[in-house]
């Protein structure tokens, strides 16, 4: 008897198992064909990619409905350019000995109010430089010095920057302070035209004993009186002018050239403040300066 091996029913059954896989298998290879390395052309067409920073992103503050916000500005008080600064000087300074460099220091001794607030109070520092000193001329030309005010401290040891000239000064003596901020000596004049006058007095009495001895007493005095008034003039041409000087305890009015910007939360002051206990200068002549001093 012979096997038809093609129609048994075992061949039946594994031709429908085999036309199952096939029937199964063939589209799940047609759907993943498995990962293809890139060609030149796809590598070279590929956009590269930004590196991204790894550092942690600033903080954000939030408000109750959840809205980003950004820090608020530091308030700040102007304290307008022109206003004055009553001032106390605690250094002693003279065109005698001052030169550009020197350092000065000044009190405030009254308080600066804005808007009804205290802002800068009674005795807050106030410190500068000499920026220009000028000895008096023999003949002609009076002491000069020139201040430039740069730094105030507050009692709180808050600090500013300043920039202010004196105004007017109230030295004890005849200094006074134009309108570029300079201050300028007195003037000896009287005491100038006070000295020639005495020693031609003096030259004349002289003259005049000398003559009657000779029986020329007119002739004497005439001389006398001419050699009086040369050593007037010679005494006035040998010595400077008088010095200007700021003493300890001078008072000044300085005036600011440009606005102070004050942050609010540093000048909280609830008292006017308290200036030092410091005498003024005394009253006092001009007095001209022996050569060479």
């Amino acid at each position: 008897m012979k096997l038809d091996l093609f129609h048994s029913p075992r061949m039946e059954m594994l031709a429908i198992a085999l036309g199952l896989i096939f029937a199964l298998g063939l589209p799940a290879l047609a759907q993943d064909p498995g990962p293809m390395p890139p060609g030149p052309a796809t590598a070279a067409a590929a956009p590269s990619q930004p590196q991204q920073s790894t550092a942690p992103a600033p903080a954000a503050s939030t408000n109750a409905a959840g809205a980003t916000s950004t820090p608020a500005k530091v308030a700040q008080i102007e304290v307008p350019s022109g206003t004055h600064i009553p001032l106390v000087l605690h250094n002693g300074i003279s065109t005698r000995t001052a030169k550009a460099g020197d350092p000065v220091y000044f009190e405030t001794v009254f308080p600066i109010m804005i808007d009804g607030k205290v802002v800068i109070p009674a005795g807050s520092y106030v410190s500068g430089e000499v920026t220009e000193s000028k000895r008096p001329g023999r003949v002609k030309g009076r002491g000069e010095l020139m201040i430039k005010l740069t730094t105030m401290i507050l009692p709180n040891a808050y600090m500013v920057n300043l920039n202010a000239v004196p105004s007017q000064a109230g030295t004890g003596g005849g200094e006074t302070v134009n309108s570029e901020g300079k201050v300028v000596g007195d003037s000896d004049k009287k005491d100038d035209l006070g000295t020639v006058i005495q020693t031609t007095e003096v030259g004349t009495g002289v003259g005049a004993g000398v003559g009657a001895a000779a029986g020329h007493v007119g002739e004497g005095a005439g001389i006398g009186a001419g050699v009086g008034l040369a050593t007037g003039l010679a005494a006035v041409l040998l010595t400077r002018g008088p010095d200007a000087e700021l003493p300890r305890g001078s008072t000044v009015e300085a005036v600011i050239n440009r606005p102070i910007f004050l942050d609010a939360d540093k000048v909280q002051f609830t008292s006017p403040g308290q200036a030092s206990a410091l005498a003024g200068p005394p009253n006092r002549e001009p007095v001209r300066s022996r050569i060479p001093f």
